[in-house]
């Protein structure tokens, strides 16, 4: 659970009294927020915040000096595709094409070979199968390479500030310092514009609750660490609902005649419900083979299973089981989540 902004709402009237009234000719930094509170005003909250939930003075200090308002990071935020304005679906097959390509496969079995007694170690401790710790790793950082260069204490300062999503990212920012707390220059605090950092791309708030110490040195470095990258990423699948045994997925044939809206769910989920309305209700294999589905892998015929044609009629189709859901917990998105399916199982093949 997200924490309230404030743990008390005199915190708030006390933190904005140190700051007295502003001045005619306020300082850039002092800009405001679309509720019209100042940055230099809201960063003291935060601060306050951080405070009263055990961040050292010197951390909190050290983290926040000389901090404005990033514009870049407001415009990013302001400009993802897929908002809830957009229409229709782009085709999974183009999004495929670009993110299950012959650099994904071939730096994920680089990966695998490199590392293949540490991912064996952690595949039976935490029951995540390797590919798909390495597909996640692939995807989020290009295998370590593609982290991001923001400033961690800014962007979240910032987007908490802006207000669109401001108690996510009040919260993340007190994770963040908090993560400085252990340790941590604000120089490696770093990452992409919305929080996200190191080879798994955690939020801070995720770092805290789930990364792992997979060599066992007492340090949870999902910076450079592979061990505790891979360990990590498997403990957030774990906490997920990832079923060992079972895989994500598999390619399926249709028979002529058969009718997909027929079989279309009728529940709503609390949760990205865009992706879910996509899915079809939930059955056995069983009783998708009497439908006209069939699976192109084996899976126990009990099995219970979702069927996804992404593209449409005469488009590729999969049956998917619970371990698809568990990568959506990962990404809230169909395209992330059938090509992490689709490169884990290229990286082995």
């Amino acid at each position: 659970m997200i924490p309230r902004l404030l743990p008390a709402a005199a915190l708030a009237v006390a933190a904005l009294a140190t700051l007295g009234a502003m001045p005619a000719s306020a300082p850039a930094t002092a800009q405001a927020s679309a509720d019209g509170i100042p940055f230099d005003a809201y960063l003291e909250l935060l601060k306050a915040r951080a405070r009263a939930e055990g961040v050292r003075e010197d951390t909190i200090t050290r983290m926040t000096a000389g901090l404005t308002p990033n514009p870049r990071v407001i415009a990013l935020d302001n400009n993802q595709p897929g908002s809830a304005t957009s229409r229709g679906y782009p085709p999974m097959s183009a999004y495929i094409a670009t993110h299950v390509d012959a650099a994904r496969i071939g730096g994920g079995r680089a990966v695998y070979v490199q590392h293949r007694d540490t991912l064996s170690q952690i595949e039976a401790r935490y029951g995540v199968p390797a590919p798909i710790i390495l597909a996640i790793f692939g995807h989020e950082t290009s295998y370590g390479r593609v982290k991001g260069d923001f400033d961690l204490a800014r962007s979240l300062a910032t987007l908490a500030w802006e207000g669109r999503r401001r108690e996510l990212f009040a919260g993340e920012f007190v994770a963040l310092m908090k993560i400085a707390d252990k340790g941590y220059d604000r120089s490696q605090l770093v990452g992409s514009y919305a929080g996200a950092f190191g080879n798994p791309q955690f939020l801070p708030s995720v770092y805290l609750r789930l990364a792992t110490d997979g060599d066992g040195d007492g340090r949870a470095d999902i910076f450079t660490n592979r061990a505790d990258t891979f360990a990590s990423i498997a403990n957030y699948f774990r906490d997920a609902g990832w079923r060992p045994g079972q895989t994500w997925g598999v390619r399926a044939a249709v028979s002529a005649g058969f009718d997909a809206s027929a079989y279309r769910t009728r529940l709503v989920s609390p949760v990205c419900p865009r992706v879910h309305e996509r899915l079809s209700r939930w059955m056995t294999v069983a009783e998708w083979r009497a439908a006209g589905v069939e699976p192109l892998r084996p899976l126990a015929e009990d099995t219970m299973v979702a069927f996804f044609q992404p593209d449409g009629p005469g488009a590729p189709a999969w049956l998917l089981t619970g371990n698809y859901r568990a990568i959506l917990e990962y990404n809230c998105s169909s395209y992330y989540a059938l090509s992490v399916g689709l490169l884990a199982d290229e990286i082995v093949n």
